[in-house]
C-alpha cells in the first residue's frame, strides 16, 4: 500500500505566470502539519498540462526536498502518448517519487485492450508503484472494472484513483477488485461511499484547503461537514474554485494559466461563506485587491 488515508491533489501556485515556489513551500508545510499521508504534484489540479518539462522537473525536485520523507510523494505522469507517459514516469522515479499516478489515455479513443497495453507498458518501464486514474469526464474514456482486474495482476500496479461518479460502476469495481488493488476515491463528495465499501482513502481536491477534515473522514466515515464544499469546489472546472479558496485563505495568488480563468463573480460569495462556516476567522487576504475580489 502506497498510503492509507488522504492524498492531496496539490495545486501549482503561479505568480506572474511563473511557478511560485515560496507559495508551494507554504502549501506543502500546511499539508505536513495536517499529517496528510501523501502529496500528489503534477495532477489535474496541478494544471500539469500547462507546465513545461523544465517546470515539471523543478516542481518534483522541490517537492521531494521539501517533503523530506514526511509524506509519500506521488507524481502525475500520464499522457495520451504511451511513449511520453513512460518517459515522464521514468523521470519521476529518477527524481525520487514514491509512486506515479497515470491517467487513462485521452483524445485517442483507444479500446479497453489498448488501455491495458498502455498501462502495462508504463508499469513495466519503472520499478515504483503505479496508480491507475480513471476520470471519464475529462478523458472521454472509461476504464472498466474488468480491465482494472486484469491490470491488478501486474506487480507494481497497486492502486486506482476512481473518479467515475456512477454508483453502479463503483459497486462493480469494488465487487471485482477489492482485495486485489487499493481503491482511492477520486470525487470528494463520494469519499464516504468509498470508505464504507472498504476503500483505502482519497486523492482529494478539497484537502488543499481542509486537509485535517479530509483525513478525519476515513476515521469517522462522516462526509456531512464537507458535503457542501465538496460540491462548490466543482461549480467551475477544477482547479478554478480551489485556487480561489486558497487565495482567500492567504496561501497563493488567484492565478491560473489559460485556457483556465479565475472564478466567476457569481460563485465567490458562496465559496467564501462556506469556507467561513467550516473554518471561521481563518481567512487571511491582506492584498489590496481583496475587497474587489471578495466583496459581496
Amino acid at each position: 500500500m502506497i498510503f492509507k488515508g488522504s492524498c492531496v491533489a496539490l495545486v501549482t501556485p503561479f505568480k506572474n505566470n511563473k511557478v511560485d515556489f515560496d507559495a508551494l513551500a507554504k502549501l506543502i508545510d500546511f499539508q505536513i502539519d495536517a499529517k496528510t499521508d501523501a502529496i500528489l504534484v503534477l495532477g489535474t489540479t496541478g494544471e500539469s498540462s500547462t507546465l513545461s518539462d523544465k517546470e515539471k522537473i523543478a516542481i518534483i525536485k522541490f517537492a521531494k526536498n521539501k517533503i523530506a520523507g514526511r509524506a509519500k510523494l506521488v507524481v502525475g505522469t500520464g499522457s495520451n502518448s504511451t511513449k511520453t507517459a513512460i518517459t515522464n514516469s521514468q523521470i519521476a522515479q529518477k527524481l525520487g517519487a514514491d509512486a506515479v499516478l497515470v491517467v487513462s489515455p485521452y483524445y485517442n479513443k483507444c479500446t479497453q485492450a489498448g488501455a491495458i497495453l498502455h498501462y502495462k507498458a508504463v508499469a513495466n518501464s519503472i520499478n515504483i508503484p503505479v496508480i491507475l486514474y480513471n476520470v471519464p469526464s475529462r478523458t472521454g474514456f472509461n476504464l472498466l472494472p474488468e480491465s482494472v482486474e486484469k491490470l491488478a495482476e501486474v506487480e507494481n500496479i497497486v492502486a486506482i484513483k476512481e473518479a467515475n461518479g456512477d454508483i453502479n460502476h463503483i459497486l462493480e469495481l469494488f465487487d471485482k477488485c477489492r482485495g486485489k488493488i487499493d481503491i482511492y476515491s477520486g470525487n470528494d463528495n463520494l469519499n464516504h461511499i468509498f470508505y464504507t465499501l472498504g476503500g483505502a482513502g482519497t486523492i482529494s481536491v478539497v484537502a488543499n484547503i481542509f486537509p485535517k477534515q479530509i483525513k478525519q473522514q476515513l476515521e469517522t466515515k462522516n462526509n456531512i461537514t464537507l458535503h457542501k464544499i465538496s460540491q462548490l469546489c466543482f461549480v467551475e472546472p477544477n482547479p478554478i474554485p480551489i485556487k480561489f479558496l486558497l487565495c482567500y485563505a492567504g496561501f497563493i495568488e488567484n492565478e491560473l494559466r489559460l485556457p483556465l480563468t479565475p472564478l466567476s463573480n457569481a460563485y465567490k460569495k458562496m465559496l467564501k461563506d462556506c469556507y467561513n462556516q467550516i473554518q471561521p476567522n481563518e481567512a487571511n487576504c491582506n492584498n489590496t485587491l481583496a475587497e474587489a475580489i471578495y466583496g459581496d
